[in-house]
């Protein structure tokens, strides 16, 4: 079973690792310490056994969430970690009432958009060149948050 945990500093090596085999231009661990250390971030780990299996970042800026980062270890991937990563992210935005979701994602890559697609994340426009290495464009996907409106 997945547990979905808030990420400390002990996390650290683990997720830098799951970061650079993930994204073509990671975070510097300098930058996922800002994060964890930012009042405004939530920053959350998945453990399998003790295992570090994947992570995510997301800012809360005023009444909405800018999803940073999901990644989830090579050897874990296809098993669910990504959606227990978005769905606890989901629940933290639904009670902290926050309006939406948002992030942006590389056009090219089809795993995140349907995992994005799946939990109600639609595209609502792009950024062109956004990525660099390769060079590629990001939709910008939005997800809002019906209960907050109950």
């Amino acid at each position: 079973m997945t547990a979905i945990v808030p990420m400390t500093t002990a996390h650290l090596d683990d997720v830098c690792a799951i970061e650079s085999h993930s994204f073509s231009t990671p975070w510097p661990m300098e930058d996922i310490l800002f994060e964890l250390r930012q009042e405004h971030s939530i920053c959350l780990v998945a453990m399998i056994n003790g295992k570090l299996v994947g992570y995510t970042i997301m800012r809360h800026i005023v009444n909405e969430g800018h999803i940073c980062n999901i990644a989830v270890h090579e050897d874990y991937r296809k098993k669910g970690i990504g959606s227990a990563l978005l769905v606890a992210l989901i629940k933290k935005a639904e009670v902290m009432e926050m309006m939406g979701l948002t992030l942006e994602v590389r056009i090219g890559n089809r795993a995140a958009m349907a995992l994005y697609h799946k939990f109600g994340f639609k595209v609502e426009g792009y950024r062109r060149g956004y990525y660099k290495n390769p060079k590629e464009d990001a939709a910008i996907m939005w997800k809002y948050v019906e209960e907050v409106y109950k």
